[in-house]
């Protein structure tokens, strides 16, 4: 589990291993008070969704999984996608409601990042990775803390790369998204060597 756990935020960096996310890595990595605050909600949407996905399918989408409940053999499995998709939507609108009704601070903190994360690819990749390698409830919800934690580290790391040469002489071609570019490039190098040597 500990292996899983670290691959996950080093070798298997959702972000920089397969680049997913990318769409929000990039527009919100500019401050790294921002980063930071959709890391940590990439971290609970993450720990809440792959869980229940793996659920989903485990126990409804999996090629005769309802027939422990007295169904016909049938195979669901094309459902996969739909389900995963629809799973994300609902924790993150629950998550979303939870917030503004006990956690009002919280949600005007995150509140902002959370409707970018129904959308975001990283998370719906994670729950299908999480399917294709058939990992059990506990194994999915140490990958999901890996991953989003390994999400969390390169944003914040990409953030403040970005906010330290904000004042440094680039040029003018290399400004703004062609150096974002360059630098995940290179902390992809740098989390790949990582991977490597632990």
């Amino acid at each position: 589990m500990t292996e899983l756990f670290i691959a996950s935020i080093f070798g298997d960096n959702i972000a920089l291993a397969f680049f997913l996310g990318m769409c929000t890595f990039l527009a919100v990595s500019r401050r790294v008070s921002t980063a930071l605050g959709l890391g940590v909600c990439m971290v609970i949407v993450l720990m809440l969704t792959v869980p229940l996905n793996q659920l989903v399918y485990e126990y409804i989408v999996q090629p005769d999984a309802l027939t422990r409940f007295g169904m016909p053999p049938m195979d669901l499995s094309f459902l996969t996608l739909v389900s995963a998709i629809g799973i994300i939507a609902a924790a993150v609108q629950i998550l979303e409601m939870l917030l503004y009704r006990y956690a009002p601070a919280l949600f005007d903190a995150m509140g902002v990042f959370l409707p970018l994360l129904t959308v975001n690819c990283a998370i719906l990749g994670a729950s299908l990775f999480m399917v294709e390698r058939q990992y059990d409830f506990t194994t999915s919800l140490v990958y999901a803390g890996g991953s989003g934690i390994g999400w969390a580290l390169a944003i914040v790391l990409l953030a403040a790369i970005r906010q330290r040469l904000e004042f440094s002489r680039i040029p003018e071609h290399l400004q703004g998204l062609g150096m974002a570019f360059i630098l995940t490039g290179l902390l992809s190098m740098g989390f790949a060597a990582l991977a490597e040597t632990t």
